[in-house]
């Protein structure tokens, strides 16, 4: 049976301006790793044979209805703006309105050179495909909006990094759309205002049709990104590149290169092997997500006829992001310690538990799982600070109607561990897929593991101090 996607192509139908057509480049030998059945549902995909859907995943043969395609954006990468970035080793093959009646992309990854590659080879890895279908799907199971993964193949070809020789891959990512804060700016620093105009009402009607105009399609997207933020640090998530090219329109999480989740609670740790500054710690995450929406409305005010008004709008949107950060957190990290509804003078409790966790370098999903059982206070060092806490906590809960449940419904049992996607891509690059099939089977259901040896930190000799992102 042949492998079907019910394209329903929109992008592809605007001007050639936001993108350049492009057909994936042909592997030698491509071979099915992993494809994801309940997505591939959902998007109305009819799967086919493997060795079909290796082809098409490959992109050795372009499947009908499909209208492959580059996209052109721009960028501030850690502070520095870079004009003209675009999709160097990607193809966007087409869309598809799912069973939810959401249109989604679906893009290969690591599919060939394209004319933004800017001299780089086009092509992925095994371990970065691997690392991102992984948690990518994670992120989608613990209910944080994030693009996916619908299938992993190998190419059979060889791909050389600075590490040496890897085993070529392409991934089939998901989203709801690849427009990024950079597909607005290169329009705006070129100052082209009726593409950069086209391009915001295409975004406000397929993203946001109630959205009023461009300040009304920045309001949409600061709060869409408010959100996205408390819920990755809520689970301990580190993106590790939070530039304006990997910050989506839809409030999607996009590009898994540097992240990591992390195992002892740090607010300034850093898993990015290329941000030396601290740029994207843990704990500046928020403070870099305003700083993008900042840069997104500085690009829109391009376009405004009225700037002096437009910009006392604009500038008041982004101004009050962090409190709308703020009180997502709360609502977070109120829930992880069983708050249904906290409050602002909740905010002491929960920060003296992550000042104890950050002193005894405790581990953070381990620790949430744990409150309100036997096992809590052996997280740390300073067990009697831990027991003091304990009472201020046990406490505020008498007011709560069932604490346990709302935690458990927050606190993640496993998740993909940086140690455990190393070992797993280890054994995939010596072609034993078995440890990849178990993260994915645990990371299904992250809130009711039933796999308890996942769920352990590592040791001292099993810590993956930095990520990479494989280009």
């Amino acid at each position: 049976m042949t492998l079907r996607i019910p394209f329903d192509n929109s992008f592809a139908g605007l001007p050639n301006t936001f993108y350049s057509a492009q057909n994936p480049t042909p592997v030698s030998a491509p071979y099915m790793i992993a494809f994801n059945e309940s997505l591939a549902q959902l998007l109305r995909v009819q799967p086919g044979d493997l060795a079909d859907m290796a082809q098409i995943f490959a992109g050795n043969v372009v499947p009908d209805g499909a209208a492959p395609l580059a996209q052109l954006y721009a960028g501030h990468q850690f502070g520095n703006y870079n004009p003209q970035l675009g999709d160097g080793r990607a193809v966007l093959l087409g869309e598809t309105v799912g069973t939810d009646g959401i249109r989604r992309d679906i893009q290969l990854k690591g599919s060939g050179p394209t004319p933004y590659s800017r001299m780089g080879d086009g092509r992925a890895w095994l371990g970065p495909v691997l690392r991102e279908y992984v948690i990518s799907e994670a992120m989608h199971a613990m209910g944080i909006p994030t693009t996916r993964a619908l299938a992993a193949v190998g190419t059979g070809d060889t791909v050389y990094r600075d590490t040496g020789a890897m085993p070529g891959a392409v991934l089939t990512r998901v989203a709801q759309s690849h427009l990024r804060v950079g597909s607005f700016q290169v329009f705006a620093h070129r100052g082209q205002i009726a593409p950069l105009t086209q391009l915001t009402n295409y975004a406000i009607a397929r993203h946001y049709p109630e959205a009023d105009g461009p300040m009304g399609l920045l309001q949409a997207v600061c709060d869409a990104q408010a959100a996205l933020i408390p819920a990755w640090m809520s689970v301990g998530f580190i993106h590790g590149v939070m530039n304006t090219d990997n910050c989506t329109i839809s409030g999607e999480t996009i590009d898994y290169g540097p992240c990591a989740f992390m195992d002892s609670f740090d607010q300034g740790r850093v898993f990015s092997s290329i941000d030396a500054q601290g740029r994207y710690a843990y704990g500046n995450q928020p403070g870099i997500a305003v700083w993008n929406m900042a840069q997104f409305a500085t690009a829109l005010l391009q376009q405004m006829d009225n700037k002096e008004a437009a910009l006392e709008q604009a500038t008041a949107i982004v101004h009050a992001m962090p409190d709308r950060i703020e009180a997502q957190w709360l609502t977070r990290f109120g829930q992880k310690i069983g708050l249904v509804g906290a409050k602002t003078e909740d905010r002491v409790l929960i920060d003296d538990l992550l000042a104890l966790m950050q002193k005894d370098g405790a581990d953070f999903t381990n620790t949430f799982a744990a409150l309100g059982t036997d096992t809590a206070r052996d997280q740390f060092v300073d067990r009697d600070g831990f027991d003091a806490w304990e009472k201020d906590w046990m406490a505020r809960l008498q007011s709560e109607a069932d604490a346990q449940t709302t935690m458990a419904r927050c606190n993640p049992q496993v998740i993909p561990r940086n140690h455990r996607i190393e070992d797993m891509i280890s054994h995939a690059v010596a072609g034993d897929y078995e440890p990849l099939e178990r993260l994915n089977k645990a990371l299904k259901t992250p809130y009711t593991s039933t796999d308890p040896d996942l769920h352990s930190a590592p040791t001292t000799q099993q810590i993956v101090p930095a990520t990479f992102c494989g280009t």
